[in-house]
C-alpha cells in the first residue's frame, strides 16, 4: 500500500529543489548564504524520501523531521531578516548577495524563503501525520 503523506512529502521536495534551481538557473537569482543553507537542508531530502517511498519505509520520519524542523528555522529567520528592517544590522551575509534582499515579492508577503520555509512546514507535516498512522 502507498503512503499518501510519503508521496506527498517527496513531490513537495522535488518542487522545492526545482524550483530553487529554477530561481538560479533559469531566472539567474543568485543564491546568498541562508539560501545555500536551506538547499543543503532540502536537496538531500529529495533523495531520502524518494528511496523511503520506493521501499515505503514509514520510519523515515525520525531522520527527515529534524531536518526539515531545522529547514523551517533556517527559512523563517531569513524571512525576517528580509521583512523586519532592524534585523538588518544582524545579517551574516556579508560577501556576495545580501540576504535581506528580496529577488521576488508577490502579493507583498512571498518571497523565495517564504517559499522555502512553506516547503519545509510540508514535509514536516506530512512527516508527522506519517508518524501518527505508520
Amino acid at each position: 500500500m502507498v503512503s499518501k503523506p510519503l508521496l506527498l512529502a517527496w513531490l513537495t521536495s522535488i518542487i522545492a529543489m526545482v524550483g530553487s534551481l529554477f530561481f538560479s538557473e533559469r531566472m539567474g537569482f543568485s543564491p546568498c548564504t541562508f539560501c545555500w543553507y536551506q538547499r543543503i537542508l532540502m536537496y538531500p531530502l529529495v533523495i531520502f524520501l524518494g528511496i523511503a517511498f520506493y521501499r515505503n519505509d514509514r520510519t523515515i520520519y525520525r531522520y527527515v523531521l529534524p531536518v526539515s524542523f531545522i529547514g523551517m528555522l533556517v527559512a523563517g529567520y531569513h524571512y525576517a531578516l528580509q521583512k523586519i528592517p532592524s534585523l538588518h544590522e544582524f545579517s551574516t551575509c556579508t560577501n556576495g548577495v545580501p540576504c535581506s534582499g528580496q529577488y521576488i515579492n508577490w502579493f507583498g508577503f512571498i518571497t523565495i524563503p517564504f517559499l522555502s520555509f512553506v516547503a519545509f512546514m510540508m514535509i514536516s507535516i506530512f512527516m508527522l501525520v506519517l508518524r501518527k498512522y505508520k
